[in-house]
């Protein structure tokens, strides 16, 4: 069973008298589970595992590998993610798939012969800005740990899909136009989605796949270790070492060392809600957590989501936070991170006081957490639209919040295997050092980049755990998840209402906000305390499952092709 998500993004703001999560009538969910992904294809993949008995990492390992077929300009086994495991009884814990750099990498990586950083389009087509690809090691270790159903039977939806075929929608065929310098840069590109005239294929067009499927046969049968070994892997290798324009290039070795990770997952409290998520290499967890804690001490309940005071503070509290990211966050493999400081409640409430409801901070810069080392981070803010989030609520009440991704649209736009290699590495800083300093992301050997994806669990005030929420969209991620946090914990609203709440996004000295929002109106206001603000486009796509009155509830993003599917 399908549901789409239909409100649309011109609704009014008056939204508070929806003042309890329970009054919400649930959208799509049985008690037997939900998944809810952006592409209905892909959740149903999800919901067939439910069906079957799978549990909610089933469900997930399904969900990510339709979307290899169906969203192929987003996420897929030709990239990473970060997994996210929550059960009723308050156990998290989280696993890291993300990409990483070959072995040899250098600081120097992005650097030309002169010394200067490349232009991004100079690196990004090319084998510089592909890593080690991490989601089926990922799928492999989640499944060793929590699977129910059998590897291969996973893998089922997916391949029919490739095989038998699927239908272009009209916002994929908008992603061949933008980004045709991407996904047509290979004849195997051109020839799955362009016509003999260089045109895009027309929504509604079915395209079959059957090299894609063909590799999704192979690593069903004969397991993960079929991708990171032997001969498929070598010329994997091979192919992103041929498109590698320096010394460093991928090798099998690195294909064959590569492993997923589980780390801990950061928790914290906010109004009485324990809020989870994923921490380094990924800065969601502790930036999600800033922007809401610092916060705390404003009751923005009264205030509510038509009040321009209530997202003024809320744009304050992100350039708190992004000043904190920018500076901190990397590969905690390489460096030390100050997670348990980043979060710290004396810390926070410290960073909120410095934020007034009657004026904007002339200026903002990172503070001093616990634990904190003289570091450099880059200030390079990526936008990618090469991610997707799915959620995943199995019988027994488990939750998975999955994020993957191939960081821009159609990655690097190299192919192999009928599925598209990621552009990952060019999340790192391309300038190693600065100031003197070192850049915290910068490039360094088997290294994994910075990421932005925030994967997030909450468990309500009595322990229940009650949401599953992530978002694409690069940089924007923790907002979209803190946004639609806020709008549930604060002002009360059913989640599939809190992800369409109007975007707002200030990571330094400008408010971004969503074209065409109705928080436009509250510009005047927003300049009077001193801001500067301006309105674009910008890439918000958020998935969640909420418990209402003991049924999990799926939601999509308005903005997306997103859907909830339940068994």
């Amino acid at each position: 069973m399908l549901r789409h998500i239909l409100l649309a993004l011109s609704a009014p703001l008056a939204l508070s008298a929806c003042t309890t999560i329970e009054a919400a009538a649930p959208q799509a969910a049985l008690s037997q589970g939900v998944v809810s992904a952006a592409d209905p294809r892909a959740a149903e993949a999800g919901a067939a595992m439910l069906r079957q008995g799978g549990t909610a990492t089933d469900a997930a390992i399904a969900t990510m590998l339709a979307l290899t077929v169906v969203e192929p300009q987003s996420s897929g086994i030709g990239g990473g993610g970060f997994y996210l495991r929550g059960t009723p009884e308050g156990e998290v814990v989280t696993l890291d798939g993300r990409e990483k750099a070959p072995a040899a990498a250098t600081p120097e990586w992005f650097l030309d012969e002169d010394g200067a950083p490349l232009p991004f389009p100079r690196a990004v087509l090319t084998g510089l800005s592909i890593g080690v690809p991490g989601n089926i090691a990922l799928a492999a270790e989640a499944h060793d740990r929590y699977g129910k159903l059998g590897w291969e039977q996973l893998f089922q939806p997916a391949i029919a899909l490739a095989r038998d075929g699927w239908e272009i929608t009209p916002r994929f065929v908008e992603f061949l136009q933008f980004a045709q310098n991407r996904a047509g840069l290979t004849d195997s590109g051109r020839a799955l989605f362009y016509d003999a005239q260089g045109n895009p294929l027309p929504a509604g067009t079915v395209v079959r796949n059957p090299t894609l499927a063909a590799t999704l046969e192979h690593i069903a049968a004969a397991g993960p270790e079929a991708f990171y070994n032997g001969e498929w892997a070598e010329g994997m290798a091979a192919t992103i070492a041929e498109a590698t324009p320096r010394d460093g290039r991928m090798t099998a070795v690195d294909i064959a060392d590569y492993s997923a990770v589980w780390r801990q997952s950061p928790c914290g409290t906010y109004r009485e809600y324990r809020i989870c998520g994923m921490g380094p290499p990924s800065s969601g967890a502790t930036t999600v957590f800033a922007v809401l804690k610092q916060l705390e001490g404003f009751d923005l309940g009264v205030l509510g989501p038509d009040s321009p005071v209530a997202w003024h503070l809320f744009a304050e509290s992100q350039r708190l936070a992004y000043a904190d990211r920018e500076i901190y966050l990397a590969d905690n493999d390489f460096l030390h991170v100050p997670v348990a400081g980043l979060m710290d409640d004396d810390y926070l409430r410290q960073r909120g006081a410095l934020i007034s409801a009657n004026a904007r901070m002339a200026n903002v810069e990172a503070g001093t957490p616990p634990g904190a080392r003289a570091i450099m981070g880059d200030g390079a803010e990526p936008v990618e639209s090469g991610t997707s989030h799915f959620v995943a609520v199995d019988a027994w009440g488990t939750a998975v919040s999955y994020t993957s991704t191939i960081e821009g649209p159609f990655g690097s736009g190299h192919m192999y295997g009928g599925f598209y290699l990621n552009n990952e590495l060019t999340d790192f800083s391309f300038v190693p050092e600065r100031d003197g300093l070192r850049v915290a992301n910068r490039v360094q050997g088997s290294k994994r980049p910075r990421s932005s994806m925030a994967p997030t669990l909450v468990y309500g005030p009595d322990g229940e755990l009650v949401l599953a929420i992530g978002a694409a969209g690069g940089g924007t991620i923790p907002v979209q998840v803190a946004k639609a946090l806020m709008g549930v914990i604060d002002f009360g609203l059913p989640v599939e209402q809190a992800i369409a709440l109007p975007g707002l996004y200030s990571p330094g000295d400008t408010i971004a906000v969503e074209e065409d929002s109705p928080l436009l109106a509250m510009r005047a206001d927003w300049e009077a305390l001193g801001h500067t603000v301006t309105a674009r486009r910008m890439p918000f796509k958020a998935n969640a499952a909420q418990l209402v009155g003991g049924i999990w509830v799926g939601a999509a993003d308005p903005r997306s092709e997103g859907a909830a599917a339940t068994p």
